[in-house]
């Protein structure tokens, strides 16, 4: 059986020169490396306590909603702004060049409740800081981050420091 990393396509100077981008959807399209990723992702937290799963659009819906599934655990969505019906929560954060919002029913957490959130990345840290500010101001309490992917050398881990972080796949560069 194949590694985990050996599902993740890596294009080199994309989207810039000097950097690698490490494509999940080579893991996605492939029926062995999905199932190898959802599974080794629920592995890393079989130890966590947690309520519900958030996930953020899109990426994290695909990781984050089988786990949830298989947990039996309620899955709450974070959205870009404007998708969302319900009367929403919403946070804003830096991009690399310029900025988003990001949105949540003000229902999908309930007070005390504790939460995994799930992502297929983290590089800089900044969606992740955003989605751990709005399950906080919900009343949740943040359990844990999952991520398939960590870019060590874009210090995601540091941003977050003080909440626990696990990471199926942990390359040293950007």
């Amino acid at each position: 059986m194949k590694k985990l990393e050996e599902y993740v396509r890596s294009i080199p100077d994309f989207p810039q020169e000097g950097i690698i981008f490490r494509d999940v959807t080579s893991v996605l399209e492939d029926a062995d490396g999905m199932h190898l990723a959802i599974d080794t992702m629920q592995d890393l937290v079989k130890d966590l306590e947690f309520d519900v799963v958030v996930g953020a659009e899109s990426r994290g819906f695909i990781f984050g909603a089988p786990i949830a599934y298989n947990l039996h655990k309620p899955f709450a969505l974070i959205r870009k702004k404007g998708k969302l019906p319900c009367e929403t929560v919403s946070q804003e954060y830096s991009l690399e060049y310029g900025t988003a919002v990001i949105e949540m029913h003000k229902t999908s957490i309930k007070p005390g409740q504790k939460v995994l959130i799930v992502d297929d990345l983290i590089a800089t840290g900044g969606t992740t800081q955003a989605m751990i500010s709005l399950v906080e101001r919900l009343g949740g309490e943040v359990a844990g981050v999952l991520v398939l992917i960590e870019l060590a050398g874009l210090k995601g881990r540091e941003a977050i420091a003080g909440y626990r972080l696990d990471s199926a796949i942990v390359y040293e560069g950007k």
